[in-house]
């Protein structure tokens, strides 16, 4: 169940990248004060695409940024419907965040192989500082699907199969590590996400209701005309 504390509402999909940026910057300064270095996982999607063109405009210290990804497609390295292949394109490679610092799934080995060696190189990581999640119209979120056995997966990084949406085959960081970050965030946009959001707010069962203790950052589009 989505905590309406936790919800915020914003009047378009621009002013809500535009929100979510600030807030971006706002957590890496304050990781970086604290720890010298800001651990971040992006979301692939529409809505978080428009906020990483933002940042490529933005001037912050890329060298002490290490960018990680919640979930990725099992295709061939630099696919163009692979999330790491846009964030990439729109942000990272204009940017100078060291390439050892893009932290990219290797999905390209398969699900099983793919994940193993995710949660290995996970395993060296410290804490993330922040999480970006997007939400589907099923309720799934990062590649985390409604009755997919990754659910229960209590990896790291977890192989996900028979996807109900192509491709069949993605890699994704399980719950368990998503719900360890310091902060996560829903980043939604969309009418066509209504009906999830009116399930997640009537407490259905749904796999992104499985990510505790997160910021919802909403369209108002997103939201179900009775609320």
């Amino acid at each position: 169940m989505i905590i309406k504390s936790n919800l915020e509402l914003f009047a378009d999909a621009e002013i809500l990248a535009r929100t979510v940026v600030e807030g971006i910057k706002e957590a890496c300064a304050l990781a970086i004060k604290a720890r010298g270095v800001f651990h971040l996982a992006l979301a692939g999607g529409t809505t978080p695409k428009r906020c990483y063109a933002l940042l490529a405009n933005e001037n912050l210290p890329w060298d002490k940024l290490h960018i990680y990804f919640g979930d990725e497609r099992c295709l061939a390295v630099d696919d163009a419907e692979r999330n790491d292949f846009m964030a990439k394109t729109v942000w990272l490679n204009q940017v100078s965040i060291p390439g050892h610092q893009v932290h990219s799934m290797p999905a390209e080995l398969g699900p099983d192989k793919g994940a193993q060696q995710y949660t290995t190189l996970l395993a060296q990581a410290p804490q993330l500082d922040l999480v970006l999640l997007g939400l589907g119209e099923d309720g799934h979120t990062a590649s985390l699907f409604p009755n997919n056995p990754a659910l229960q997966d209590k990896r790291t990084a977890v192989p996900v199969f028979d996807s109900p949406k192509p491709p069949s085959e993605r890699i994704s960081m399980g719950k368990h590590y998503i719900n360890a970050a310091r902060e996560k965030w829903f980043i939604v946009s969309g009418s066509g996400k209504r009906d999830a959001m009116a399930q997640m707010i009537n407490g259905a069962p749904l796999p992104a209701t499985l990510i505790t203790d997160a910021r919802w950052l909403v369209e108002e589009a997103s939201m179900p005309e009775d609320e």
